[in-house]
């Protein structure tokens, strides 16, 4: 009696395995190079299970004398004239055709780092770059040949709900060594406000490119220039006069907070004058070729920004360490320790990508409402460079992201025990007194003057990309951290004048101002 059931057993088995083998394609063919073609050729073969495969995989056979319309999301659509259904069948006498319609991650299509036009090589269609709206890629297959030069094209929309303004529909290009670039050429978009329809001439792998800053017209990038270089140039300044400040403290009274915060102010000063100066030498080279000078730049402003984002995390250790371990907090040669980190590891960051070349001119476009664009440079990370983005993701977003979280708690940190110091302050009192509103001012003074030296400002990063009032704040405020950090530093100095008045009349108070000034 088992033996019916082991029969059925091992058809559904067999029928899991064929349902699967079309979602699997993708995966046996990372492999092969070009993996676009051996996608294409196993999906026509690959015969799925219709109650096992994916809503998003459409696989059925059409009548190629009539029009064929399919959605493999809700979002997707595409529709095929009767004369793009008959091409694809070739010289075949059959009615009907194997259509297949799915979606995939824009992740498996690896952007070629430039474009090459060798001699004796077919001429290839031109590039656009931006980034695949919703990560979602189209693919669109009929029959069992190659279907181009469209009488009437095949029209595909993509639902984006108002999200974007503009877009440019593409298909992908792929070079023989696996990897490709996008192209708009055979297709037109139009977009009616909710949607992209992209009617192209050709069957492929299509998207629609976008590109974030396509809010920012030339008005608005020449006013966030001026105020990121007036704010830079302020925040040089005072960050000078922040260091001698500091100087003349350590000098007076020497504590470990003083010297993170010296630190730190010194590491914003290389960012902001590196900044400066890169802006400035690539102004001066103009449409020339990099040279070794923006490529060092490059460097430096790397290295500055590394260092910077290393310090501020370095400064809320050190308030985790008085906050939490308020006892035997002592650590041979602290400051040194905290200086080889803070310093070493941008360093060594640094150098290993100047080893790798990475460093150059960087070009960002900006279009307006008009589809004009506006062309800015500086010495950064190479646009040429092939993994660009990785590492300005990885150093400019990734590494921010996780000192901002930590951060973060750190000044909630605060907030608790602050809140819990007065609590039990008016415990003890039972009353009102006339200093509570000024130790409420002092208070929100302190947490604000800790929201600067832990960067928090950083985190206004996320508002760049929603609207164009974000991108006004976050320069602002980041390109005059450093006038933030001077009006700290100027705090802590008088601070330390009133802790001196205050331990000359009350010795006892010492080891409790010297608690309060370290924090």
């Amino acid at each position: 009696m088992w033996i019916p059931v082991f029969i059925l057993a091992l058809l559904c088995v067999s029928e899991a395995v064929a349902g699967d083998s079309c979602d699997r394609v993708i995966h046996l063919c990372q492999d092969e190079i070009p993996w676009t073609r051996c996608y294409e050729r196993n999906i026509s073969t690959c015969r799925p299970h219709t109650r096992l495969i994916s809503s998003s995989f459409i696989w059925r056979r059409v009548n190629s004398s009539q029009e064929a319309e399919v959605s493999p999301t809700p979002q997707h659509r595409v529709h095929i004239p009767s004369s793009a259904l008959q091409k694809s069948r070739g010289s075949g006498s059959e009615d009907e055709v194997l259509l297949v319609s799915t979606v995939l991650n824009s992740s498996y299509f690896q952007l070629s780092s430039h474009q090459e036009n060798r001699k004796g090589r077919l001429r290839m269609p031109p590039r656009r770059d931006g980034s695949v709206m919703g990560g979602l890629v189209l693919v669109v297959r009929a029959g069992s040949q190659p279907v181009a030069h469209l009488s009437q094209p095949v029209r595909l929309t993509f639902t984006h709900e108002g999200q974007v303004r503009n877009g440019t529909c593409v298909f992908w290009y792929e070079l023989g060594d696996g990897t490709g670039y996008w192209s708009p050429e055979g297709c037109e978009s139009n977009n009616t406000g909710t949607e992209f329809v992209c009617s192209c001439n050709h069957l492929s792998f299509f998207a629609v490119l976008v590109n974030p800053e396509l809010s920012v017209d030339k008005r608005s990038a020449t006013y966030l220039a001026y105020i990121t270089y007036v704010g830079s140039a302020l925040s040089v300044v005072f960050t000078s006069i922040s260091l001698i400040i500091y100087i003349c403290l350590q000098r007076r009274r020497p504590e470990k907070a003083i010297g993170v915060h010296m630190q730190l102010t010194g590491a914003l000063l290389c960012l902001h004058l590196s900044f400066l100066l890169s802006c400035f030498w690539v102004w001066r080279l103009e449409d020339k070729e990099e040279d070794w000078v923006c490529q060092g730049l490059g460097l430096f402003l790397h290295w500055s920004l590394l260092a910077t984002l290393t310090w501020t995390a370095l400064e809320g250790f050190h308030l985790y360490l008085l906050l939490i371990r308020v006892f035997n907090i002592y650590v041979r040669r602290y400051l040194l320790k905290l200086s080889l980190l803070g310093w070493g590891l941008p360093s060594l960051t640094a150098v290993v990508c100047g080893i790798l070349g990475i460093y150059g001119k960087f070009k960002l476009e900006l279009k307006d409402e008009n589809n004009q664009t506006s062309t800015t440079h500086m010495c950064w990370i190479s646009s040429r460079f092939e993994q660009q983005l990785v590492v300005s993701y990885v150093t400019t977003v990734a590494v921010p992201c996780v000192v901002i979280m930590c951060n973060s708690c750190m000044l909630g940190l605060v907030v608790f025990k602050l809140w819990g110091l007065r609590r039990s302050e008016e415990g003890r009192w039972m009353k009102v007194n006339k200093g509570r509103s000024s130790r409420l001012w002092k208070d929100c003074a302190t947490v604000l003057g800790l929201t600067w030296v832990l960067g928090l400002p950083w985190g206004l990063l996320s508002a760049t990309y929603i609207s164009l009032p974000g991108i006004y704040v976050f320069t602002i405020l980041n390109s005059l951290q450093g006038v933030f950090m001077f009006l700290w530093s100027v705090a802590l100095s008088c601070k330390a004048r009133s802790d001196d008045s205050c331990s000359s009349r009350d010795p006892s108070s010492q080891k409790m101002i010297t608690t309060s000034f370290n924090t």
